[in-house]
């Protein structure tokens, strides 16, 4: 293994992941075989901020059913918060389209949260025996649930900002009808 690299393995075999990012193997994977169309899932924060919401639900109610440990769901959330606020953009590397339904930007997903809470609990990026992004991060969650969860939830906060730039065109246009109220037009 290289200096300043992580091994992570998957069904497929083993990777040198680089140290300084927070996705992992199967997401490596992902961007090498499903590179598409070239637009990446980080130009879509809006996308990431719904899956943080998602995932941080999904932790939670997981820890009240008895199903996740409270100190893992507390990380995951943590995570999750670090997402809808717009940080770590640079480590959605998943194609917008790409096969599998949402399957690898679901575990890009996973992976960015399950190094983030490592991180915050006090291990190093890929020790997912503490922390795991299919295991914990995606527990009873299905990307056939939770892609278009995060979808609807990405519309929702999509449609939210265009209603705000509506009511400031609105707005505009009054003021320019105030403004020439006593023109006679025809």
């Amino acid at each position: 293994m290289k200096r300043n690299t992580r091994l992570e393995h998957d069904f497929l075999g083993e990777r040198e992941i680089p140290d300084e990012v927070y996705y992992g193997v199967q997401t490596l994977r992902a961007g090498e075989n499903f590179n598409i169309t070239g637009i990446l899932l980080s130009t879509q924060p809006l996308f990431i901020k719904a899956f943080g919401a998602v995932k941080k639900a999904a932790a939670f109610a997981n820890r009240d059913c008895g199903i996740l440990d409270g100190k893992l769901a507390d990380a995951i959330a943590y995570a999750s918060d670090k997402l809808m606020k717009g940080e770590y953009l640079d480590q959605f590397i998943s194609d917008l389209i790409q096969g599998g339904a949402g399957t690898s930007i679901n575990m890009n997903v996973n992976e960015v949260i399950a190094n983030i809470g490592l991180e915050h609990l006090g291990h190093k990026k890929g020790a997912y025996t503490h922390l795991h992004p299919n295991n914990h991060v995606n527990c009873s969650q299905s990307t056939n649930d939770a892609y278009p969860t995060a979808f609807r939830i990405a519309l929702y906060y999509k449609i939210t900002e265009f209603i705000r730039s509506l009511e400031v065109i609105q707005d505009a246009f009054y003021k320019k009808g105030q403004e020439f109220k006593g023109i006679l037009k025809m």
